[in-house]
Order: structure tokens, then C-alpha cells, then sequence
């Protein structure tokens, strides 16, 4: 990730108030006439977009931990050609202050850098302020003890050596080798309440999370596109979810439904009751979002695949996990999979690319020229992904999005890890309640129905983008200036 392409000309790379100023300006020369509860969330950009190797550097990071009503706007671009997370800004501590934390569906915990780090970030290019939490600052933070309920629960019993009158400490390690250290808090967490159609009011519940005193690998300040913290949205009960959903304040199930055409998408806690989606089980004791998965399609054609090959178990079965760019598949599916997409174009000229990719040129639709991908799950739930999807361009070319398991690591070649390559314009609905996952395709930047478990009313939860680097007085400067521009060139 150190190393760096050449810089490119893209509008993409440009906060959102610069490329919405630009497109206005650009289109004025041409024409003169122109709830559950709520966080906002934006995508985090890559400092690499044109690497194909940063995009599979993210996602071996990702796979090791899968780095897991309330609404939490999506931004992002969607984008399978361009690494990167999705972050939200939340409200922690009396009074509160604001937090910019990675959304994370594959681990539990959360956490914000705290004001003893040294290590710690200081600034961000992402066009945020960073936060360190101080618990002196806020009236309503304390120390999470070690004789604390939550304290014997995630550590599996007492610490040796922390003692009753000794904050409760942690540490979580990463796959790429990055670390965070400190001790538990327990603070208020600020948060947007739907109380209505697309309507919000601030809400709040205590929640315990981990003050980093100690950052290490990409989480210190060597990080260019450092966040405050991590949101974790895993299944354990130490997850921020599980919490809220302890204390009553929500149900335990979540919504996503990422917008791979327009950026941004939907995020929310509570039931979703519009769209209707079709589940099947999560495998139970399994850390991850374990899915029985039992045929692939490709067309019309059904791969031979060994039936022991979709037998969940340790370091093998399927993982639904939105955190990961693309989707990796055991050679067994991978290699027939591939070679049945190829062949449909005898005349293609398969080029290696960045070691892993596969890509040729094609001048027709994709849609047209290649068939659809089908993964089929318990309860005849199924999944189906588009050439569109799939095949992204890069180059000049169009590259394959699915990767050999096998090519990862040894000890993940018999997973099936399926990210937003296949989850993208889908809503992707987790109800731990009941054990379940499902999905249906829907379009990301309308709205959804979400009921209030309290009142039994049914709200619209809406899309989202975080509005980005650029205060709102500096855009409106700037459209300013350009109008002035676009008034004296006409």
C-alpha cells in the first residue's frame, strides 16, 4: 500500500461538494437552465485507486477477521475496482462530541483512539477532524472495572493480574498485523432516531467501548486515511448492536443496501418490513455471518462441486461479509466458473493482471455477451449476480472480479467469501433475533419500510451520502465564485 501509481485526472477522487460544484459548473456552460435511529455514513477512498494489488491488499487484510430502528446513511462509490470502507459519524460522551468510525460488519468491538495514544493519528486526508475521546471531558464516561460483568464475559473469564480496582483492558489484532490496546469505557453513544418518513431526532444509549491507548500497523499515525475508531457490527454480545439490542432500545437486526450505481446507500437498524426478503439460516456457533450454501450456477448450467465442499466448518463454507470488495471462491468453484465465463467468447484474449486479476478486451454489452453467476442457499434462497457486476473495467479493459480462495491462503482455500462485488444493489437483511440472513435486489438509492417496535408504525428509510471534506460556507463560496465565472464567459 506504500507504493504509489501514477496520479490520474478523476472526478471520482474529488470530495462530493467539489465534484457536484464542477458537474454544475460544467453543465451551466452548456445550459443556462439547470427508527429505529440514524448515523451518517460516507465511504473511506482509497489512497490507491488505479492499483488493482491495493484493491486484493484490502481484501486479504479484511478476511482473516472480516473486519465486521437505526439508520445509518451509506456514501460510497461502489465501485469493485476501488478498495475501501465505510465510515460513520456518531455522537459519544456528555456533552458529545463527534467520531468518525469505520462500519464493521465482521468484527465486535468498538473503539475511538483515546487522548493517552501516542501513536495515534492526528490528522486524516479523508477531510475529517479527528477526535481522541477523553473521559475527564465527558460527564457521563466511566471506567469499565475488571470485576465488571462485561469485563468477565469478553475475556472468557477472570485476567490474571487486573484486579477489581483496575480498568478492564483489550486488545484486538488484525489480519494485516495492525493492533489496538487500552482499557474499556462506558459512555453515552449519540444517534438519530427515526420519528417518521425520512425524519429523524437525536437519541442516545450507553454503550461500552474500548479507548485506544495503543495504535500499531495501520491504525497509527502512519495511516493517511486514519478514522477515530472502529463500529463493530458482529454477533457477539459485545458488539455495539447487541448492546443497544440488551438494553431494549432496538431489535437485533440490521439492513444494508449498497448503491453500486449512484454511491451511498442504505444502512438501518430495525424490521425491515418493504422490501420482503427471502432468508435462509446462519450456520449456528460460527463467529462469522455463516451462510449453507448448496449449488452454483453459472447460466443455465449447474457446476460439479463435491457436496462436502459446502459443509460449513472451521476455515471452510460460505461468509457473507460486506466489508470485502470482491468475492473469493475455493479453486474447485473458481477455476469451471471461470473457464464457463470465458468460453462463451472463444475469440477472448485472457490477460494476467497485477498477478491475480483475469482480463481482455470486449467491445459488446457484458450483459449480453456473458451469463449470470447463481449461488443457491438453504430455504431455495438464491443469489444472483450480474456480468455488470462481476466484470469491472480497468484499463481499457474488462477484469474478472471473482478470485481463487486458494491464491490467498492455504488455510482459506475452501472459503467461499462473498463481499460487494455480489452484495451491491441488493438489500441484505440480518436478523440475529431469529438467526437469519437474506437479500433481494432493490434499488439502493430509494427507501425502504422500517417498523417502530414500539409504536407498531412503519417509517421510510431513505439513502444516504455524508456530505464531504468541504465545510458547507466553503461550497457555497465556491458555487458562488462559479456562478460568477459562468455569468462572465456567457
Amino acid at each position: 500500500m506504500k507504493n504509489r501509481k501514477k496520479m490520474t485526472f478523476s472526478i471520482v477522487s474529488f470530495p462530493i461538494c467539489a465534484r457536484i460544484t464542477l458537474i454544475w459548473f460544467l453543465t451551466s456552460l452548456i445550459s443556462v437552465s439547470s427508527n429505529p435511529g440514524v448515523f451518517n455514513v460516507k465511504y473511506r477512498y482509497p489512497r490507491l485507486q488505479g492499483s488493482l494489488s491495493a484493491l486484493k491488499e484490502h481484501d486479504d487484510r479484511r478476511q482473516l477477521t472480516i473486519l465486521a430502528g437505526i439508520d445509518l446513511p451509506l456514501g460510497g462509490t461502489g465501485r469493485p475496482d476501488i478498495p475501501g470502507l465505510y465510515y460513520a459519524k456518531i455522537g459519544i460522551g456528555t456533552p458529545a462530541k463527534s467520531y468518525y468510525v469505520q462500519v464493521d460488519t465482521g468484527s465486535d468491538i468498538m473503539w475511538v483512539n483515546c487522548i493517552q495514544c501516542k501513536q495515534c493519528p492526528r490528522r486524516s486526508t479523508l477531510g475529517i477532524e479527528l477526535t481522541l475521546y477523553n473521559i475527564d471531558e465527558s460527564d457521563s464516561g466511566k471506567l469499565v472495572s475488571c470485576d465488571d460483568d462485561f469485563c468477565y464475559q469478553i475475556s472468557g473469564g477472570p485476567l490474571s493480574g487486573c484486579k477489581a480496582n483496575m480498568s478492564c483492558p483489550y486488545l484486538e489484532i488484525y489480519g494485516d498485523g495492525s493492533s489496538t490496546a487500552g482499557y474499556f469505557v462506558k459512555d453515552v453513544v449519540q444517534y438519530d432516531s427515526v420519528a417518521g418518513d425520512l425524519k429523524t431526532q437525536t437519541a442516545n444509549g450507553s454503550v461500552i467501548f474500548g479507548c485506544g491507548a495503543r495504535q500499531s500497523g495501520d491504525l497509527d499515525s502512519s495511516n493517511e486515511e486514519a478514522l477515530d475508531g472502529i463500529l463493530g457490527f458482529g454477533k457477539a454480545n459485545s458488539s455495539m448492536i447487541s448492546q443497544l439490542a440488551s438494553s431494549g432500545r432496538v431489535k437485533k437486526i440490521f439492513a444494508h443496501c449498497l448503491d453500486g450505481r449512484n454511491g451511498g446507500g442504505i444502512f438501518a437498524i430495525g424490521r425491515v418490513v418493504q422490501p420482503k426478503v427471502n432468508m435462509t439460516p446462519l450456520v449456528p456457533n460460527q463467529p462469522h455471518y455463516n451462510v449453507n450454501m448448496t449449488a452454483v450456477q453459472v447460466g443455465q448450467e449447474f457446476l460439479n462441486i463435491p457436496a462436502d465442499l459446502f459443509q460449513p466448518g472451521d476455515r471452510k463454507g460460505a461468509i457473507i461479509d460486506s466489508g470485502t470488495t470482491l468475492a473469493y471462491l475455493p479453486e474447485i468453484i473458481y477455476e469451471p466458473l471461470v473457464k464457463k465465463i470465458t468460453s462463451q467468447e472463444p475469440a477472448l484474449k485472457v490477460h494476467i493482471v497485477d498477478k491475480d486479476y483475469k482480463c481482455f478486451q470486449y467491445s459488446g454489452r457484458v450483459d449480453e455477451g456473458f451469463p449470470n453467476v447463481t449461488f443457491h442457499f438453504e430455504n431455495s434462497v438464491f443469489l444472483r449476480v450480474y456480468p455488470h457486476d462481476y466484470l469491472f473495467p480497468y484499463e481499457g479493459m474488462w477484469c474478472i472480479g471473482w478470485q481463487n480462495s486458494a491464491m490467498q491462503s492455504r488455510d482459506r482455500r475452501n472459503m467461499t467469501l462473498l463481499g460487494d462485488l455480489v452484495l451491491s444493489n441488493k438489500l441484505v437483511l440480518y436478523d440475529l433475533e431469529n438467526q437469519l440472513i437474506g437479500w433481494t435486489e432493490y434499488n439502493c438509492s430509494s427507501s425502504i419500510k422500517v417498523k417502530d417496535e414500539g409504536t407498531g408504525t412503519v417509517h421510510l428509510v431513505g439513502s444516504h451520502f455524508i456530505s464531504s471534506a468541504l465545510p458547507l460556507d466553503t461550497c457555497l463560496f465556491l458555487l458562488s465564485v462559479l456562478l460568477l465565472m459562468t455569468m462572465f464567459l456567457l
